[in-house]
C-alpha cells in the first residue's frame, strides 16, 4: 500500500510548511524522501502531535540525515548522547538571531527540534529565509558580497576561543541557491574590509535579513516538531513568556561552507591605525 501524501499547509509566503498526516515514529524510505522534498522547498517543516516520539524515533529519523552530533556540554537525555534538552529554566533561551554554530569550520546542516512543554502564551520561534535575503539585495550589492568572506566567533570564558571563516554567500549544495551567511549571534568581521566598513556593512546584512518580510513565526503546541535546514536559515526563539518551555533536540553534523573564491586579499591596516579584528563582535559590542 503505497504511502498516504502527507497534508501541507504553508506558515508563511516566505517559508515554513506545517506537515499532518505523518506518524515521525514510522518513517518509510518513501515518507522520508517526501519530507525531505519539503524542507529542501519549505526550509523549515513543522509536525504536529507528534506526542508519541520516543528519543530512539527522533535519533533514528536525524539519522536519515546524516550523522548526530554529541553536544560537548548542553545537558543530553539519559542513554541518549545525542539528544540536548533546551531548558527555558537553565538558561537555554536562543533570543537572537542565528545560524546554529557558524564559529565551526562545519556546521550543523539541520536540526530536528521535539518541543515537549510550552508556555502558556508566547514563547513562538521565528525562521529567516536566507535565500531571499540575498536575493532581493541589488546586483552591484550581491557581486560585491560573492568575492567576500566573515570570520565567525564564540569566546568565553568556559569555552575560550573558537572561530571559523566562511563566504559571506554560501551555494547550497542541494539546491545550488546562494544564500546570505552572515549572522548577528556569531559573525565578527569581513577581513577583506576595514574595520569602520565591515562594522558598517554587517549591520546593514543584519538587519535586512531580520526583516519581517523574510521571516515565518511558529506557535508551539506540546509534541510538535519542527526540522529546519540550516544551511540555509536563521533562526530565533522569541522571549516573550513566563513558565516553563522545554524540548529535545537532534542536531546533524554539518559540511563545509562553500561559495565563490574570495577576490580580495585581506585588509592590512596602516601602522598608526587603531584595528580590532577579534576584540569587537557584532554580538557584544567594543569589549
Amino acid at each position: 500500500m503505497p504511502t498516504p501524501e502527507p497534508v501541507v499547509t504553508p506558515v508563511s509566503g516566505a517559508l515554513g510548511a506545517e506537515i499532518r498526516g505523518v506518524d515521525l515514529s514510522e518513517v518509510t524510505d518513501e515518507l522520508f524522501e517526501r519530507i525531505h522534498e519539503l524542507l529542501l522547498k519549505h526550509l523549515v517543516v513543522f509536525f504536529p502531535d507528534q506526542e508519541h516520539l520516543t528519543p530512539e524515533a527522533h535519533i533514528a529519523l536525524g539519522r536519515r540525515l546524516g550523522e548526530l552530533e554529541v553536544h560537548p556540554f548542553l545537558p543530553k537525555v539519559e542513554g541518549h548522547p545525542e539528544i540536548v534538552v533546551l531548558d527555558a529554566d537553565q538558561g537555554a533561551k536562543a533570543d537572537e538571531w542565528h545560524i546554529d554554530v557558524t564559529f565551526q569550520p562545519n556546521p550543523p546542516v539541520a536540526s530536528i527540534l521535539h518541543l515537549q512543554v510550552c508556555p502558556a502564551s508566547g514563547g513562538d520561534t521565528m525562521w529567516s529565509n536566507q535565500y531571499l535575503v540575498y536575493e532581493t539585495l541589488s546586483e552591484p550589492m550581491r557581486e560585491l558580497l560573492d568575492g567576500l568572506t566573515a570570520v565567525h566567533v564564540l569566546n568565553t570564558p568556559q569555552t575560550g576561543e573558537h572561530s571559523a571563516e566562511h563566504p559571506v554567500v554560501r551555494i547550497h549544495p542541494e539546491t545550488g541557491r546562494r544564500s546570505l551567511y552572515v549572522t548577528r549571534m556569531w559573525t565578527s568581521h569581513i577581513p577583506q574590509l576595514s574595520r569602520p566598513e565591515s562594522d558598517a556593512l554587517l549591520q546593514y546584512l543584519f538587519e535586512h535579513s531580520e526583516s519581517p518580510r523574510f521571516n515565518c513565526r511558529y506557535h508551539w503546541q506540546p509534541g510538535a516538531v519542527a526540522m529546519w535546514d540550516n544551511r540555509a536559515t536563521q533562526h530565533l526563539a522569541v522571549n516573550d513568556y513566563t513558565g516553563p518551555r522545554r524540548g529535545q533536540r537532534v542536531t546533524v553534523l554539518g559540511d563545509q561552507p562553500t561559495g565563490d573564491t574570495p577576490r580580495w586579499k585581506e585588509y592590512r591596516p596602516a601602522p598608526d591605525e587603531r584595528y580590532y579584528p577579534r576584540h569587537v563582535t557584532a554580538r557584544y559590542g567594543y569589549q
